[in-house]
């Protein structure tokens, strides 16, 4: 299967999921608006804008999460270990949200604190967004009609999936950041990975199967599509994990068994529940535990291994 049409039917069933959960809109799950709030230092990656888009960047609140939307200007925002503890490893981090919006904090925010706690320099990519309206009502109108137009069986792509080039770019440019200041941040260019949630999952893929300039020494994709793909020869090893209960699942492994029948390394855990955005995990439920376990297969395979000094 074509890379992007399996990364097409990976939005789309992401969007199924939003129809399901998005028409109450009760409760936690309620949108609200939200100012924008204190962001980390980040660096613009000069990658351009979005055509046609008719809103400014705006954020709101749901599930308790600050949510950012209309993203025209990609950024990367570096969370390094603290002085002396810095291993060498990096990854890329790229939060979910249907390319529409960015779960910043839970899928990226979080994740990368967590990994510059671990001696990992972290980097959150803030990627370019599909517009959406300006209101919150338009954009729920907006999504109602997106949400109708995935709805349908045929497993045909519709045209409201979105042409990815930005946020490859995007990617790329991250990529090139890293590791034109790799000395800088402590960073060693030959384990520079990619992390990503959802969406953020499809982006570290479609960058992974596609992209002529990046080279990622790994990659996680967290409860990302779970189709087949043409793996590459020189594939990075995956780290891959998912929910019984998320609706990407649907007792799919045909990402997994592509990675294992081109022969390149694989790790795969399917946790009993979760449901689909755990993040970092949330009590309650067995998916809580995964950030351990990737930072043990991170160590395992080498990758935590410090840079031997250099000789006097």
């Amino acid at each position: 299967m074509h890379p992007l049409r399996s990364l097409l039917m990976f939005v789309g069933a992401g969007l199924a999921l939003l129809v399901a959960t998005s028409t109450a809109l009760a409760q936690d799950g309620t949108i609200r608006p939200l100012a924008p709030p204190a962001e980390p230092p980040s660096i613009r990656l000069g990658t351009g804008g979005v055509n046609d888009q008719p809103a400014a960047e705006s954020w709101f609140q749901q599930w308790g999460e600050p949510m950012v939307r209309n993203v025209s200007t990609a950024t990367l925002t570096p969370f390094l270990p603290a002085a002396g503890k810095g291993n060498g490893a990096a990854v890329i981090v790229a939060p979910g949200g249907g390319f529409r919006w960015l779960s910043i904090n839970n899928e990226g925010w979080k994740v990368a604190r967590a990994l510059a706690d671990q001696g990992v320099a972290a980097f959150v990519l803030k990627y370019r967004l599909q517009p959406t309206p300006d209101s919150l009502d338009g954009l729920k109108a907006s999504m109602d009609r997106l949400f109708a137009a995935a709805g349908a069986s045929d497993g045909a792509p519709r045209p409201l999936m979105p042409d990815l080039a930005n946020q490859l770019a995007d990617a790329e440019a991250a990529y090139a950041l890293v590791r034109a200041r790799a000395g800088e941040w402590g960073v060693d260019p030959q384990r520079i990975g990619m992390i990503g949630f959802s969406a953020g999952a499809g982006l570290t893929l479609h960058a992974t199967l596609t992209s002529k300039t990046m080279k990622l020494a790994f990659i996680g994709p967290i409860y990302g599509g779970m189709g087949p793909v043409v793996v590459p020869k020189d594939a990075p090893p995956m780290f891959n994990a998912i929910a019984t209960d998320d609706f990407l699942f649907r007792g799919q492994f045909g990402v997994v068994k592509s990675w294992f029948d081109a022969g390149r390394p694989v790790e795969f855990h399917l946790y009993q529940n979760g449901g689909h955005g755990f993040g970092m995990g949330y009590p309650g439920n067995t998916a809580n535990g995964w950030f351990p376990v990737f930072m043990h297969w991170l160590d395992v395979n080498g990758f935590l291994k410090p840079r031997p000094a250099k000789a006097p």
